[in-house]
């Protein structure tokens, strides 16, 4: 899920500081809408070249610059990059170009990272915490990097309770992980009892991580990450899963469909719930509409977040 990327511990925004022993500065783009336009906004910061786009509001940590406002922050790679943005956002929104200065935010964010439970009896934990585990639990260690996906986001759950609730019907088979960002949903279903995991994402970022956080967890051996393209990749699988964007999941709706094998599952995720935006759960469910008499449950929703499941029979 991709769409709300966050500059985690970032500090407050400064101005470059020129010299060669000056720390390095990273421009983003700044922009205080109301909240029913903010993901239009972003989505529209996306298509200006965006790498992430991060969402402020009086509930988060980093609170919105104006009250009663949404203020998305969008990093570049370039400075210059990041100008351009500007000059094409409404300047009802106050478009600026501002900094984060050094290196230090990158880690900021891990010390709020604790173990946590996913779901059943799963526990995930990063590397820099020693967690004794209970009886009956498992736990996974993971390092999600700059890669999407702690588990702790609402999408990542929804997938991942979805599966522990359904693992029965893979168990001992192969799953499909779709937008596998740092490789959480792959490592989940392989300690829920299925036998390999074929995970892809559009960055190499994330695969690779995948690849080092199954490793991390002695699954090296298990699963397959890389950047194949879900309409290049062989076969059936007996659970797909995809948390991404809304419209990539109605986009690629006919590859997704084909990669379920029979008696087999397919969860969706990254699709904002109703209350936040009207229709977008309607779409997905309509991209949907060609599967062979699916049987899909009530969708599932947390916080702004739905998921859907449809089965093959």
């Amino acid at each position: 899920m991709r769409s709300r990327l966050p500059l985690e511990g970032a500090p407050d925004a400064q101005s470059p500081v020129a010299g060669a022993a000056s720390p390095p500065s990273y421009p983003y783009v700044a922009i205080d809408v109301d909240e029913d336009l903010a993901d239009d906004a972003a989505a529209l910061l996306f298509e200006l070249g965006a790498d992430g786009v991060e969402w402020r509001d009086g509930t988060t940590l980093a609170r919105a610059a104006t009250a009663g406002k949404v203020t998305l922050v969008a990093s570049f790679r370039a400075e210059d990059d990041a100008s351009v943005a500007v000059g094409e956002l409404s300047q009802e929104w106050s478009p600026r170009v501002e900094y984060v200065v050094g290196d230090a935010w990158r880690d900021e964010w891990k010390k709020h990272f604790e173990p946590f439970r996913i779901a059943g009896n799963i526990v995930v934990s990063p590397p820099w915490r020693a967690y004794a585990p209970n009886d009956g639990e498992t736990v996974l260690v993971l390092e999600p990097g700059r890669a999407f996906g702690t588990g702790l986001h609402e999408t990542t759950s929804l997938v991942a309770e979805v599966l522990s609730d359904r693992a029965a019907g893979f168990q001992g088979k192969a799953v499909l992980d779709v937008g596998c960002g740092s490789g959480i949903l792959s490592i989940v279903a392989l300690a829920l009892g299925a036998k390999s995991a074929r995970a892809i994402d559009v960055d190499p970022e994330a695969w690779l991580t995948t690849r080092e956080n199954a490793a991390r967890n002695g699954m090296g051996d298990r699963v397959w990450a890389d950047g194949e393209s879900v309409e290049s990749v062989p076969g059936q699988y007996a659970a797909v899963v995809a948390n991404i964007e809304a419209k990539t999941l109605v986009d690629i709706a006919p590859a997704l469909w084909d990669r379920v094998a029979p008696k087999g599952i397919l969860v969706l995720s990254g699709i904002l719930a109703p209350h936040v935006v009207r229709d977008q759960l309607g779409a997905v469910r309509r991209a949907y509409a060609h599967a062979r008499e699916p049987r899909h449950n009530p969708s599932l929703v947390k916080g702004e977040w739905a998921a859907l499941v449809f089965e093959k029979w």
